[in-house]
């Protein structure tokens, strides 16, 4: 055996050493955490599950536009840094519509039906708007290297703030922040000690079934074997008969869908916008992509409620709202020292 064969040996020893090592590590601070939050949970039950919901809501809207990352992603690996400010355009969008079009101000039957109308209709607009800036910005850049399509999108996305500042300049409100009158408002109800607000049962309960819609989608239909084919190999799925455009532009198509419904909801629920609201949300939602593993449709929801929970708790029970982003990125730097590829990613092993 020679001197190099030995050497290779012991580094190779340590390997799954130092593996175990942070792997130790990683799960200690998961117990910690843990264990701060069954702490809370005995010390303030009520206070602590009515900060659980609230951050379910806000995770819902982190879901839905975490996947349109994700979805472009895992289909030609491009983070398309725009989907944020679609998401703006999709708020403002439905607000315009619904508030000032329709001039749904008051809860009603009819009302709420203008609200389902209005949010298909926001979800076909963001789609379309996705669509074409897949078909006018990105197809041409596609062999190209990915530093150009990554600058494309940067850029893409100051257009679309450009857009929500013309938008609002003629209803009187330019760059500042615009509210919105809401049908659900602040209503809640109580269960016990525990506030519920309506605006978490309709956000939940519209989120869920375009999950499951979505999965359903990519899973089981002809499309969806397409774009999960195209995923894979372009070329291989380019003999096979598949419309490899077309295909990519229904995905932005999809990812633009999730992020217009976000936007409706984001309007009901909160109720506020503003027209550089999509650099901190699509931000933070990016970072849910990241945390539950890029290009995983599961791990994006996933990361999306966990960092809405994580969000939530701090802010009523931990260092305060002041410090939810730094919390937020501390976990994500953390996760991607102990997991890179996410907690529902699969490592990737570069070809050579």
């Amino acid at each position: 055996m020679t001197e190099t064969q030995t050497t290779v040996e012991v580094a190779e020893a340590r390997v799954p050493g130092r593996e175990r090592a942070i792997n130790i590590i990683g799960l200690t601070l998961v117990g910690l955490v843990v264990l701060w939050m069954i702490k809370e949970l005995i010390q303030s039950p009520s206070q602590f599950i009515t900060l659980f919901l609230d951050g379910v809501n806000n995770g819902s809207l982190y879901a839905l536009v975490a996947l349109g990352y994700t979805l472009v992603y895992g289909i030609i690996e491009l983070i398309n840094f725009s989907h944020g400010d679609l998401f703006m355009l999709a708020t403002v969008f439905a607000g315009m519509v619904l508030v000032t079009g329709f001039g749904a101000r008051e809860a009603s039957v009819a009302t709420f039906g203008l609200m389902a109308f209005v949010l298909v209709l926001t979800m076909m607009a963001a789609a379309a708007l996705n669509m074409t800036a897949e078909r006018v910005a990105y197809r041409r850049l596609r062999r190209a290297p990915k530093l150009a399509p990554l600058i494309t999108a940067v850029g893409l996305s100051f257009i679309y703030q450009w857009l929500g500042l013309q938008t609002w300049g003629p209803w009187g409100t330019g760059s500042t922040p615009k509210q919105w009158d809401t049908l659900i408002g602040n209503r809640a109800f109580t269960v016990g000690d525990v506030t519920i607000h309506w605006s978490t049962v309709v956000v939940v309960g519209v989120t869920i079934p375009l999950l499951i819609l979505l999965q359903r989608i990519v899973q089981q239909t002809r499309q969806g074997k397409a774009m999960r084919a195209t995923a894979q190999d372009q070329d291989a799925a380019r003999l096979m008969g598949i419309d490899v455009d077309r295909t990519i532009a229904f995905t932005f198509g999809l990812g633009g869908a999730m992020a217009g419904a976000a936007g409706m909801l984001w309007v009901e629920s909160v109720g506020t916008t503003r027209y550089d609201l999509g650099f901190q949300l699509g931000l933070i939602a990016f970072t849910a992509a990241v945390l539950g593993g890029i290009g995983n449709l599961n791990g994006a929801v996933l990361g999306g409620f966990l960092i809405g929970i994580i969000q939530a708790l701090n802010d009523g029970l931990g260092f305060g709202q002041k410090w939810s982003q730094t919390v937020v990125f501390t976990i994500l730097i953390a996760l991607m020292v102990f997991r890179p590829e996410g907690i529902l990613g699969k490592p990737t092993t570069e070809k050579v």
